[in-house]
């Protein structure tokens, strides 16, 4: 695996997207990538201004219209999003996902992600431990690898089906698979060791667990597709995409986070 380029200018050939980490305004760098170009866009945006992004703006409608323009025929877009909770949730991820119903995505999904260990507590409501994940396919998706996990039981067993208005429980023999697909709620624990064992991320105000990027990118993706994050800022998604030999191109308007995901993707290049 080579190690990552950093540029500070995209600059495309007629039918090829150059790959690495680049400091740029993604909506100005979308316009410039071809058309159909990136197989999954994974991301999570600076939503509800809950962070201080260095004072950078946030144009959500431009960013999708680019992601929609750049996906393939049968590529994914997984936006990571919540909600300010102030009195009452503030309902943008939902307007959101009505918008890109709207540009021509379809809500393939919507996902859960958990955060097992949050720590921060409501006084007159639950905890809040989720983000919404919402799988935007541009299509059907072309590809789904999905994730296994063990079962409780296996062999066969008398199951009931077809049980109707009259409560009778017919069983028929059947066999229970040792492995079963995964729901779409996924759980992982946040912060050091868990988010990522890299320290120096942290330097970024907000970052999503590794395995969450590498989940969706064995996922949606394979070998040799390339992945897209417009505002990668400590580089997650783009250093999963390279250890599990995915391209991948991530842009972010701060050259401070382009110069963090970098030192992350060159230290896994040096440990691979």
């Amino acid at each position: 695996m080579n190690p990552p380029e950093t540029q500070n200018r995209p600059l495309f050939e007629e039918k090829q997207s150059p790959r690495g980490l680049f400091t740029a305004d993604c909506v100005d760098f979308m316009k410039s990538m071809p058309r159909g170009c990136v197989d999954l866009t994974i991301t999570s945006p600076p939503y509800d201004s809950l962070r201080d992004y260095k004072g950078y703006q946030f144009n959500f409608h431009e960013i999708a219209n680019g992601l929609y323009r750049i996906t393939a025929e049968g590529g994914i877009v997984v936006w990571i999003v919540g909600d300010r909770i102030n009195g009452g949730r503030s309902l943008t991820s939902f307007r959101q996902g009505l918008y890109f119903q709207k540009i021509g995505f379809s809500m393939h999904d919507t996902m859960i992600y958990q955060k097992k260990n949050t720590p921060f507590m409501r006084s007159n409501a639950y905890t809040n431990a989720f983000e919404f994940m919402f799988v935007l396919s541009k299509g059907s998706p072309k590809t789904f690898n999905p994730l296994k996990e063990k079962t409780v039981r296996h062999g066969f067993e008398m199951v009931v089906y077809n049980k109707g208005s009259d409560a009778v429980n017919r069983k028929n023999l059947k066999e229970l698979k040792k492995e079963k697909t995964k729901t779409n709620i996924w759980s992982y624990a946040v912060g050091m060791g868990g988010t990522t064992s890299d320290r120096i991320a942290f330097q970024h105000p907000a970052v999503f667990p590794e395995k969450l990027a590498e989940d969706h990118i064995l996922s949606w993706t394979n070998e040799g597709e390339l992945v897209f994050d417009p505002m990668c800022g400590s580089g997650t998604s783009c250093k999963m995409a390279l250890l599990n030999r995915r391209e991948y191109i991530g842009v972010d308007i701060s050259e401070d986070y382009i110069q963090l995901a970098k030192q992350r993707l060159r230290s896994c290049v040096r440990v691979a």
